[in-house]
């Protein structure tokens, strides 16, 4: 992951219409499928944009998480998830 380049994240994170996100149990992964083919996300990449409604913050969804996995501290993590994301044109702008 490019580290160098900070993404703005938007204020929502919603997922790009181009892309849906769908669990495959031939895979017992989420992917995200497009046109041109398919990422398989680990976990923490599903749980974290299964939450990228365009209605939760960054800060709601770093809430969300945190609260669903009893930890805390989460934040530059998912941030970081997101800004890759935004980079991948996987979330609207």
């Amino acid at each position: 992951m490019n580290t160098n380049t900070n993404y703005k994240l938007p204020e929502h994170p919603k997922l790009n219409r181009l892309f849906r996100l769908q669990y495959e149990e031939a895979q017992k992964t989420h992917v995200l499928l497009y046109p041109e083919g398919m990422v398989k996300l680990n976990q923490s990449a599903s749980e974290i944009l299964l939450l990228c409604d365009g209605n939760r913050t960054v800060s709601d969804i770093v809430a969300a998480l945190e609260s669903k996995f009893n930890t805390k501290g989460l934040e530059p993590d998912v941030r970081s998830m997101l800004e890759e994301a935004t980079r991948r044109n996987w979330l609207d702008a």
